[in-house]
């Protein structure tokens, strides 16, 4: 599944991200992103079994020194390889939705890492910024 860069989705996500470097409160882009869909990587050991089950994902959680441990998603297939030119397998997932189903441990979400409009919450920003409201 190629998704392109100029995609109309991909530059409102990447829009939203640029919005809330400069105003983390911006309701409007907090919307817009956690209405977005995200490129969320198949670490090398999830089994066969679940990558093919659409209800299921797996994290690809990062372990680092001195932080809480970090899943990396991303808004485009262009981002990822920028960063994890390895990675060969990422499922498309609603952000809003896997907000919802955060986990309640420290558990940080990094959204298009090490780029100038990349954007990390923690667990609790997580699900009370980016999980859909009632």
């Amino acid at each position: 599944m190629d998704i392109s860069s100029n995609d109309s989705a991909t530059v409102e996500a990447q829009r939203a991200l640029s919005v809330l470097a400069e105003n983390a409160g911006d309701g409007a882009a907090l919307d817009t992103l956690a209405g977005s869909d995200v490129l969320v990587p198949v670490p090398d050991d999830a089994q066969d079994e679940t990558v093919a089950d659409p209800t299921v994902v797996a994290l690809p959680v990062l372990e680092q020194p001195g932080s809480d441990p970090l899943v990396p998603v991303f808004t485009s297939e262009v981002t990822m390889a920028e960063l994890l030119p390895s990675v060969s397998r990422y499922r498309l997932v609603p952000l809003g939705t896997l907000a919802a189903q955060w986990p309640s441990s420290d558990l940080s979400l990094s959204i298009d890492a090490s780029t100038p409009h990349g954007l990390t919450l923690d667990s609790q920003g997580v699900r009370t910024l980016l999980a859909p409201r009632a």
